[in-house]
């Protein structure tokens, strides 16, 4: 399990925004993981997409890496910032675009 654990680390801390999730962001497997994505995409976030169901390992091991017990997750900078009803609520109070642009990520429409 170390194995998956660095390789996820490293996902995490080298990439601006992860979003690991159930398919792909072209082809989300679940509701979940879809609305995260039409999320990310409506604000124009570029983002890497890891597809959890390729392995029962990267599965179990997202879960164990962030202490979180469901899938999606997004991580912003190295930082976990939620699953998708947290994602969902921020984005809707306009908080992930503003922690998106404190991050220095580009967003859509944002100054």
């Amino acid at each position: 399990m170390a194995e998956i654990n660095d390789w996820i680390d490293n996902e995490v801390k080298n990439n601006d925004v992860v979003l690991f999730m159930k398919g792909t962001p072209g082809f989300p497997q679940c509701g979940f993981s879809g609305q995260v994505v039409q999320i990310l995409d409506y604000l124009g976030v570029e983002y890497k997409g890891i597809n959890v169901l390729s392995s029962d390992e990267l599965r179990q091991g997202i879960k164990e890496y962030s202490s979180w017990p469901t899938i999606p997750q997004l991580y912003v900078k190295g930082e976990f910032v939620g699953g998708c009803d947290i994602i969902r609520d921020m984005f809707q109070a306009g908080e992930l675009q503003t922690h998106l642009t404190e991050n220095n990520i580009a967003v859509k429409g944002a100054a």
